[in-house]
């Protein structure tokens, strides 16, 4: 059996309040192997997006060990986890985090840029075209409505073929039309490039769609 490509052991997080500490993660060990897709789930400050920004890095783990891909994330400072965030993984937010003063093709072109792609612009290209946006590649994101939008928040997170996609309640604000389109778009993408999948959501519907359903309550595993 591989090792899995995620790892998590005893893992917390507790931040500063202004009434003191307060313990967001508790305890929590967890392992995802390569190509699962794992849906989180729990009420509202269950812990389960800061859970899914501690396997991305995006938020350091105050104690446990955090392991991804094999390389322990609690040992790396912000600048070997950004780049290990840029060469492994592609994240997809429930805002869509594009910058405004640049066209949908440039939204994704510059983080391929960044990474050295040498093809970055024909990379992007065909992402669009992959989301059903090659026509609008030209457009900023104000000229977009929030389907489409977040159409190129998931074209730049999986045009540098990541191997883990993290999305944080990536149909939260869409309509339900566009979020059962931006689903399924979702899914197929991950099945094409054979990434793991973790997804946070309030709608039981979506999570069932994973492999395996994992519960948060009160930081710790339901």
């Amino acid at each position: 059996m591989s090792d899995p490509i995620f790892s998590l052991t005893d893992a917390s997080l507790r931040l500063d309040g202004n009434a003191g500490p307060v313990e967001i993660l508790r305890g929590i060990s967890l392992e995802v192997a390569a190509g699962e897709s794992v849906g989180l789930i729990g009420p509202s400050g269950s812990g389960k997006s800061s859970l899914l920004m501690v396997m991305g890095g995006l938020e350091q783990a105050t104690g446990g060990k955090v392991h991804a891909m094999g390389q322990d994330l609690t040992a790396l400072d912000e600048d070997a986890l950004a780049l290990f965030r840029r060469d492994r993984m592609g994240i997809v937010f429930q805002s869509f985090h594009l910058i405004p003063t640049m066209t949908a093709l440039e939204n994704v072109a510059t983080p391929l840029e960044l990474a050295g792609h040498a093809d970055a612009f024909a990379l992007a290209e065909a992402a669009l075209d992959t989301v059903g946006l090659a026509a609008r590649a030209g457009h900023y994101p104000a000229q977009l409505s929030g389907g489409e939008q977040q159409r190129v928040a998931l074209a730049r997170a999986t045009a540098p073929r990541p191997a883990i996609l993290l999305a944080d309640e990536p149909t939260g604000n869409l309509d339900s039309t566009n979020g059962s389109a931006i689903m399924d778009l979702l899914f197929d993408l991950r099945d094409r490039h054979g990434a793991t999948l973790v997804l946070v959501t309030h709608d039981d519907r979506l999570a069932q769609r994973c492999d395996r359903v994992i519960s948060l309550r009160d930081g710790r595993l339901a």
